[in-house]
């Protein structure tokens, strides 16, 4: 079992005993947000990488253990702080709702 949520991301050829793994979906009233950025920053809020979400608004990050925000950033909407706690061999799924 890899512990991923269902209908979430695929973890195959992912070892996730060595990883610590931040992935996730950004929604808008239920509905995916496709070219939303999500941003890694570290405990001090400084920048450790940002990617784009995909068609059905997921996205993913291979982290360090510890604490973590993600800052979503799209259109229409205010930047969104969610706070995460990342651990090698697991995976924090977290949703990501974005105001209307």
């Amino acid at each position: 079992m890899c512990g991923a949520t269902a209908g979430g991301l695929s973890l195959d050829g992912v070892d996730v005993k060595k990883e610590a793994i931040v992935q996730g979906q950004v929604l808008r009233d239920g509905e995916p947000v496709p070219n939303a950025y999500v941003r890694l920053l570290d405990r001090s809020g400084e920048f450790t990488a940002e990617v784009p979400t995909s068609a059905s608004g997921h996205f993913r990050f291979f982290a360090g253990d510890g604490e973590w925000t993600l800052r979503t950033l799209a259109p229409k909407a205010d930047p969104v702080d969610k706070r995460v706690h990342a651990a090698v061999g697991s995976v924090a799924e977290v949703v990501i709702a974005l105001s209307s």
